[in-house]
């Protein structure tokens, strides 16, 4: 445990669940089934969120919350000090082999993987993605609001080369390294991919959290966009919920600089991409052996390596004690 780091300490289903058991036990029964043909996964996701919704969202975000402690940067712009690297498998396509043969983890020099070199005129964290794998920020982090800027590089590699460049911020991380298909520890994903920057994804079979969405049929399996006020599901993965789209694609083109902010209080998120509020997600959680949901309040953060060149820069915390809120219209 890293203890306090300047203000940031360490450390049955919920009221609202909408969904019915007829709807559930559907979604299980298709999941169960193996690969799931479009018509199936698209009914499957009828049931989890009812018909799609006929009007678009335009959300806003409000009380953003004053930090009550000073910033402090987990890049210091010249080393990769308090970065934890690990890798997963040499050829990435064995990642998710069931059973997986043994991860590269930290056997090897990393440093063709991750490093940091000049972009732009400024230094950055540089991820090559050819090989999966993480940094793992050694503070373990609770109650703040992470600010950084990502860009992508040009380079993606086998076997997401000709797939939308994927990377991923993680957070509440905990467990242990390769836990998670030998490459990554049990988090909350603020996905970072080309067309879906901003998705909730539950990293880990024992991540849990609560999200609204609608049903949209233009998207891949699962088929679900957040929506504020849509219908209550439970983000489980390996199951028709593993992961929620982003309300709307806030990117900017591919070689442009973003900005992620990343607002947590205790087992809540709220995702923001340029500006704009992409998701929210509560009740983050995991599953105790005895089967009990424990609140998943606090934890590391992980930049994820998975397949496209990326580029990270000011990377910083401060401390808060409220949520901002997302708001419809205005």
């Amino acid at each position: 445990m890293a203890g306090v780091v300047a203000g940031i300490g360490v450390s049955g289903v919920p009221a609202g669940w909408q969904v019915r058991a007829g709807r559930i036990a559907l979604a299980a029964a298709l999941s169960l089934a193996g690969p799931a043909v479009a018509q199936d996964s698209k009914e499957a996701a009828r049931a989890i969120a009812d018909e799609p919704a006929t009007t678009p969202q335009r959300l806003t975000l409000v009380d953003l919350p004053k930090p009550v402690g000073k910033k402090i940067a987990l890049f210091d712009g010249r080393t990769l000090k308090n970065w934890e690297p690990w890798l997963g498998y040499a050829d990435p396509a064995l990642t998710y082999r069931n059973p997986p043969d043994k991860p590269v983890g930290t056997s090897r020099d990393t440093r063709g993987d991750f490093a940091v070199r000049m972009v732009d005129g400024a230094p950055a964290i540089w991820v090559k993605g050819e090989t999966w794998g993480s940094l793992v920020h050694r503070a373990d982090l609770r109650d703040y609001h992470l600010r950084l800027r990502f860009k992508w590089g040009a380079k993606t590699y086998a076997p997401r080369e000709t797939q939308p460049r994927n990377n991923g911020l993680l957070y509440h991380t905990h467990g242990t390294p390769g836990e998670v298909f030998g490459t990554w520890r049990p988090s909350a994903e603020f996905e970072i991919m080309t067309g879906s920057t901003g998705m909730i994804v539950a990293v880990g079979p024992k991540l849990r959290g609560h999200t609204d969405v609608s049903f949209d049929p233009s998207l891949i399996a699962p088929h679900l966009r957040y929506r504020a006020g849509g219908r209550t599901i439970d983000i489980v993965n390996g199951t028709p919920t593993w992961n929620v789209e982003a309300a709307t694609d806030a990117e900017r083109p591919v070689g442009e600089w973003n900005t992620i902010d990343l607002y947590v209080v205790g087992d809540r998120a709220v995702h923001v991409v340029n500006g704009v509020p992409v998701a929210e997600v509560r009740d983050l959680a995991t599953i105790a052996a005895d089967g009990r949901r424990q609140p998943l309040t606090h934890g590391r953060i992980q930049l994820q390596s998975e397949g496209a060149e990326t580029w990270f820069r000011e990377i910083t915390v401060e401390p808060i004690r409220t949520l901002p809120r997302i708001v419809v219209g205005g």
